[in-house]
């Protein structure tokens, strides 16, 4: 007795379809079948009825997807021979996809399913090769190679940029708190060579009773132990070249020990410096003055050329070098690394310039020189004379080079300007009509 379930056509309807939809076809396709059946009307038209079934996209995507993935597709009889790794359910799906196959055909062709199927055809699918995958990998990895040094880069400059106005602005309203900034600590010299009786603890003195009661300090290193407080050994300046970390007030500048202009001359004792770490985990060494004063030295004191000079020097108090992630890289001027320097023993002056370039921006008359700094960029101006004194007594690590003269921002009279001579270490008032250089600092 013919099984006549084997022989419904219909059978492949629930196969294609899901839900809801799949009861439906199969009632219809049943229902035209039966009334073939029963009546010997051509009521049902099984190639049409087949191409209709097959035209769906669940035969392809439920059924031959996974009946292409490791198993032999020769011959309908033979794709019941799946590999192992292939789930139950996938080789139940494959052999009714053969049931279905057969069905299509009336059960009389061995043909390969995939030629009586021509839209199921596996050649038509496509996948990317191993050399190509790789390829797109080297690709990626050439690109990031070239975009994300740059890219971290803009990043870690913002990023220090702030860091470097945050300390500025907590430092200026620090120093505004101390009522002087002088006179802190004892400086005694040795009674005579080779003694031992020599005191210096003027630059701690003035950061544990007095910036430390303004400014919120983690740790204090005294001379020698500045390592602990997170200062390095060695650093690369504006130029590029490394340098040791200046210890001594001498060490950060030689003009401090003696310096001689014009008849005039000027000299202090040196003092060690002293190391900090701040709350926000900035590690600072500090170059302190013990004698500083709030005129400058001379500076209305003109010379054979009818111009007035002083020496900046004598109106420092302290001078910072700061490290705003302490011995972390890179450790390098003009990134991690920067000055501050107040000027004053009262009514101080805090100043942080930050040179936009290890070079001159050029030079010129006074007159052009604000705009020399601005057409360069729009972010760069022209240091004032405080802002310039501070890189004249930081010479050697912002490299300001022994030119002539500097010019400044800030005005002296009608007709002349103030500006730094690199060369003699000393700040004065000349015309403005002169060409001089000029160096550029950020906003």
């Amino acid at each position: 007795m013919k099984n006549l379930e084997a022989e419904n056509p219909c059978t492949m309807g629930i196969l294609v379809r899901g839900g809801g939809q799949a009861e439906q076809s199969r009632e219809t396709c049943d229902s035209k079948w039966r009334v073939e059946r029963a009546t010997g009307k051509p009521r049902f038209d099984r190639k049409r009825e087949r191409r209709r079934l097959t035209r769906g996209a669940g035969l392809t995507s439920n059924l031959y997807r996974v009946g292409t993935r490791q198993c032999d597709k020769q011959a309908s009889t033979t794709i019941r021979r799946c590999a192992d790794s292939e789930s139950g359910r996938s080789k139940q799906i494959l052999q009714r996809f053969v049931i279905v196959a057969q069905n299509l055909t009336g059960g009389r062709s061995t043909e390969p399913v995939a030629e009586q199927l021509p839209q199921l055809n596996p050649s038509k699918i496509l996948a990317f090769t191993m050399a190509e995958i790789l390829l797109s990998l080297t690709i990626i990895g050439v690109v990031a190679a070239i975009t994300l040094p740059s890219l971290t880069g803009n990043i870690n400059e913002r990023t220090w940029n702030t860091q470097r106005k945050a300390l500025y602005a907590r430092m200026s309203q620090a120093i505004a708190l101390m009522p002087a900034l002088n006179g802190y600590g004892t400086l005694k010299e040795e009674s005579s060579a080779g003694a031992s009786d020599a005191v210096d603890t003027a630059a701690e003195t003035f950061v544990t009773e007095g910036l430390a009661k303004v400014l919120k300090i983690n740790n204090i290193c005294d001379s020698e132990h500045l390592e602990d407080c997170g200062v390095v050994n060695s650093f690369t300046n504006m130029a590029g070249s490394k340098i040791n970390m200046p210890a001594t007030l001498y060490e950060l500048s030689s003009w401090f020990e003696s310096i001689t202009y014009s008849g005039s001359s000027y000299s202090t004792p040196d003092t060690k410096a002293v190391a900090f770490e701040t709350a926000n985990g900035e590690s600072i060494l500090a170059f302190y003055n013990q004698s500083c004063r709030t005129e400058y030295l001379n500076q209305e004191t003109a010379t054979q050329y009818g111009n007035f000079f002083g020496f900046p020097q004598s109106n420092m108090c302290v001078n910072f070098i700061y490290d705003l992630n302490g011995s972390k890289g890179p450790n390098t001027v003009g990134k991690d690394i920067g000055i501050i320097t107040i000027f004053n023993s009262t009514d101080s002056n805090v100043v942080a310039p930050m040179p936009s370039s290890p070079n001159n921006a050029g030079s010129g008359s006074w007159y052009n020189a604000s705009k020399i700094c601005t057409n360069a960029d729009n972010e760069t101006r022209l240091p004032n004379v405080d802002e310039l004194s501070s890189m004249l007594i930081n010479k050697n690590i912002v490299n300001l080079t022994d030119s002539v003269f500097f010019w400044s921002s800030s005005v002296y009279s009608s007709d002349k300007a103030w500006g730094v001579d690199a060369r003699y270490g000393i700040r004065g008032a000349g015309g403005k009509g002169p060409t001089r250089d000029i160096r550029c600092i950020k906003r």
